[in-house]
């Protein structure tokens, strides 16, 4: 699933792309909106918030996606090959005079008032790249549940909103705890908060999640997508297993010998 520093840069590039700019064209390939033409409008603003996409019109309209697994929006010039995937797979097509944006794979693609935004992303936590971040307020959502497993804990976008599976592992290697350990024995929980943050605003404009500060193939993360190989700081070799709620399992990184604490099997 796209972190939100990726859903951030989407967000960016198509606000860059379509802001103030009437649509020519459009394409929305969803069943509740197969009749809908947005031709005519004016591209206010694209906006991201938490991993919700919010592209912003000028009559009062939102048009809200998110990227879930796989989906994602791809920049083309006039008369320029589409290469996100196959046809089949285009959910929404936006086109100006001068840019074509085409999302594809989205699980999610609905429009509703700009006013109403709020019920489709009112429930997020504080936004790690928004201006509504608010280091406290994030805080005293992950301590209201001491007991809840620190990777569970920071997956939920009500707590704090654009931390996915990558950070999760990473975050918790860089504090020194398993994603299993509860949020209420980490040491010093501000500084999780404050390095989440700032990772996301170091890999925010560019592609992949740099956690290393090491840009070489295979060394850009400490532990994510690394089982059986060395640890890059001590070289125990690392460990995979799964986490999170039941319906919700995520696939899980740490090394034994830099991250003691609760791991599947343990008891």
């Amino acid at each position: 699933m796209p972190e939100g520093d990726t859903v951030w840069l989407t967000a960016h590039r198509l606000h860059a792309a379509l802001a103030g700019r009437p649509l020519q064209r459009t394409d929305l390939r969803v069943p509740s909106l197969a009749t809908v033409d947005l031709a005519g409008r004016r591209v206010l603003e694209v906006a991201a918030r938490g991993k919700h996409l919010l592209t912003r019109l000028s009559d009062g309209l939102t048009l809200h996606s998110h990227l879930r697994m796989d989906g994602s929006w791809h920049l083309y010039g006039p008369g320029e090959r589409w290469r996100g995937g196959p046809a089949h797979q285009v959910r929404a097509v936006l086109e100006t005079k001068e840019r074509v944006a085409v999302g594809y794979r989205l699980p999610v693609l609905e429009l509703l008032p700009t006013a109403e935004e709020d019920e489709v992303v009112g429930h997020l936590g504080p936004d790690l790249l928004g201006p509504d971040w608010d280091a406290a307020r994030a805080l005293r959502r992950l301590a209201a549940s001491p007991d809840r497993p620190l990777g569970e804990a920071l997956l939920d976008q009500r707590n704090l909103a654009g931390v996915g599976n990558v950070y999760v592992s990473e975050l918790c290697f860089l504090r020194g705890v398993t994603p299993w350990t509860p949020f209420g024995e980490v040491r010093v929980p501000e500084k999780l908060v404050v390095l989440a943050k700032r990772l996301l605003e170091a890999n925010r404009s560019r592609p992949g999640h740099v956690t290393t500060g090491d840009t070489r193939r295979g060394r850009t993360n400490w532990v994510y997508g690394r089982e059986g190989r060395p640890c890059l700081r001590c070289g125990t070799p690392v460990r995979g297993g799964r986490h999170g709620r039941e319906d919700q399992r995520r696939a899980a990184y740490w090394c034994p010998r830099c991250q003691p604490g609760p791991a599947p099997g343990d008891g």
